[in-house]
């Protein structure tokens, strides 16, 4: 599919030296951008999680953060 876009200048621009950094084509760029812009649309959470109202009879996750005990060997400090 062919089409035309229209970028302002500064864009342009840092197109144009993307192209000589990379070595890529100014087309080659933007096909991977919208490849990128399109693949982490497809990551969203499907529509039956984001209408997800839980279930009343299981209990809250924060309600068992009192139960949590202090680490005392924690690796990652």
């Amino acid at each position: 599919m062919n089409f035309n876009i229209y970028l302002d200048d500064e864009t342009a621009k840092l197109l144009q030296l993307e192209t000589k950094k990379s070595n890529l084509s100014r087309n080659a760029i933007i096909r991977q951008a919208i490849e990128s812009w399109l693949s982490n649309k497809k990551r969203e959470w499907p529509e039956e999680i984001l209408n997800y109202q839980g279930d009343e009879q299981f209990p809250a996750f924060e309600s068992y953060r009192e139960e949590l005990k202090d680490i005392k060997d924690d690796p990652f400090s």
